[in-house]
């Protein structure tokens, strides 16, 4: 079973790249891999409580982890209180530790 990170910092609502970046975690995961999703700048934004990102439930409900980063949250004006159920708030320390390690990491 291999390890793979994602890290999505595209803004859902504008790129359609998002929804296929997701559904290629999922279907790692599928495939029986470990996946973890990391959002970081714009890709935080459907972590709000209440964002309309059917994808980003689809990948909680899958047993994919997802975390956002902590400094492109408060960036964006959204508070830990506002983050959506499931989604777990990092810094940017669990990208360079996952790097580090076995981790496979993709960028998009």
């Amino acid at each position: 079973m291999a390890k793979y990170l994602l890290i999505e910092s595209r803004d859902p609502y504008e790129s359609g790249a998002v929804r296929e970046h997701l559904e290629w975690g999922m279907q790692l995961r599928r495939a029986g891999n470990e996946v973890l999703v990391f959002l970081l700048q714009n890709g935080v934004l459907p972590a709000r409580t209440g964002a309309s990102s059917e994808e980003l439930q689809e990948v909680l409900r899958g047993g994919i982890e997802v975390f956002a980063d902590e400094f492109s949250l408060r960036e964006r004006g959204i508070s830990l209180a506002e983050v959506g159920k499931g989604i777990k708030v990092a810094p940017i320390d669990l990208v360079v530790e996952r790097l580090a390690s076995d981790w496979k990491v993709l960028f998009c």
